[in-house]
């Protein structure tokens, strides 16, 4: 058993504005990994800008925001559902769902997260020509 100082871990993150240009290479270098649950990664993220959207097929993803904060969407077969996350707050994005998040203008998170599928689709419940 090990404790973790989140403020620590995330003070020297460097910032990523992530773009469509964005590589994984680069978005990596703003993630610092800390530690595992339930075979899932956890990690703590500094970035601005819109990130892709994406999905978590085989398990739920938790967001803790520990400096600014993160409007995240959400798709369904009902639309799109939107909410603000700020400092000292957790949202839980349901396993399946695609989802993106936008900082207002950056933020700093710690994430627990596992397989991703990515798009930069505009809308990426629709089917693709």
């Amino acid at each position: 058993m090990e404790s973790h100082d989140l403020q620590a871990l995330s003070a020297d993150l460097p910032l990523i504005q992530i773009s469509k240009a964005t590589t994984e290479e680069e978005a990596m270098a703003a993630v610092r990994g800390f530690s595992q649950f339930d075979g899932r990664m956890v990690g703590v993220f500094h970035f601005a800008g819109l990130s892709p959207w994406e999905r978590h097929p085989d398990q739920d993803e938790l967001l803790y925001v520990l400096d600014g904060e993160v409007e995240v969407t959400v798709l369904s077969e009902g639309g799109a559902s939107n909410c603000t996350v700020r400092a000292g707050s957790v949202c839980i994005i349901p396993k399946g769902l695609w989802h993106r998040q936008l900082p207002k203008p950056a933020v700093k998170l710690m994430f627990i997260t596992g397989a991703t599928d990515v798009s930069w689709d505009e809308n990426p419940l629709a089917p693709r020509r």
